[in-house]
């Protein structure tokens, strides 16, 4: 009997990656992993490893989950090693646990490894901490494509009227919704907000507005983007640190090669 180990890989940088899950990487037969992990970490498999691309791109073509469920039992139960490599965090927003659920059904071992997600790497990369003393102490993880709930009155009353800061991903294509629903229920039109696009990559891109103007704000935005409302979007005057950091990589670049 083989073995399953459900990996977070975290945001697009690699190094970001946890020990476990790179030793889970080395010491897989088989890797099944999605469309938003970084395709570098797949180099440190062992020679001969198999790799099955599962896709999760709402665009594209992608194994439905319930053949990658039907993968990961048949593997594991010809002794394969087995590892199960997603984008940010297994257990948020990534279908970890309905993967769990499956292979405990079936009896076979699985470890979960836990990854860094998106909803607070893509903010610290844009100089946004999603707590902080002055401005909150509270959050939310949030989702823009859910059941049809996600889009009741009710559901949005309690997000503008609680949680003092939200994260919220793959919304992009209803951030005009999610807006005019967030201010219609209580959240202060000038409260601000921020669009982070491929957060931690070499391609990150930062738009900073608020409820009212984000809209405007990051109209050229597409997925993956996570969407952050709150005061501590304030912070990113501030510690805008990656912004600093890749314009001095570019420029040393620019300097070594001239």
């Amino acid at each position: 009997m083989g073995k399953v180990y459900i990996v977070g890989a975290g945001p697009g940088d690699p190094d970001l990656i946890t020990v476990k899950g790179m030793k889970a990487i080395e010491s897989a037969d088989v890797i099944l992993y999605d469309r938003l992990v970084n395709k570098t970490l797949l180099e440190y498999a062992k020679p001969n490893t198999r790799f099955i691309y599962c896709g999760k791109d709402p665009n594209g073509p992608s194994i439905p989950q319930s053949e990658i469920n039907h993968l990961l039992v048949s593997l594991a139960s010809k002794g394969h090693t087995v590892t199960r490599l997603k984008g940010g965090d297994p257990f948020l927003f990534g279908r970890g646990a309905e993967e769990a659920e499956v292979l405990a059904d079936h009896h076979l071992p699985f470890e979960i490894v836990p990854g860094i997600t998106s909803g607070i790497a893509a903010p610290a990369y844009a100089g946004i901490p999603v707590t902080h003393r002055d401005y909150s102490s509270s959050v939310a993880f949030v989702t823009g494509v859910n059941k049809s709930q996600t889009f009741k009155q009710d559901y949005w009353k309690h997000l503008a009227r609680g949680p003092e800061t939200l994260c919220i991903y793959m919304g992009v294509s209803r951030l005009p919704e999610i807006s005019r629903l967030l201010i219609e229920n209580g959240r202060a039109a000038d409260t601000p907000a921020a669009l982070v696009y491929q957060g931690t990559s070499d391609v990150q891109q930062t738009a900073i507005g608020t409820l009212e103007t984000i809209v405007e704000d990051a109209k050229d935005f597409k997925n993956p983007s996570m969407i952050i409302v709150g005061e501590v979007v304030r912070m990113n005057s501030k510690i805008n640190w990656f912004q600093e950091y890749a314009q001095h990589q570019q420029e040393t670049e620019a300097a070594v090669q001239s």
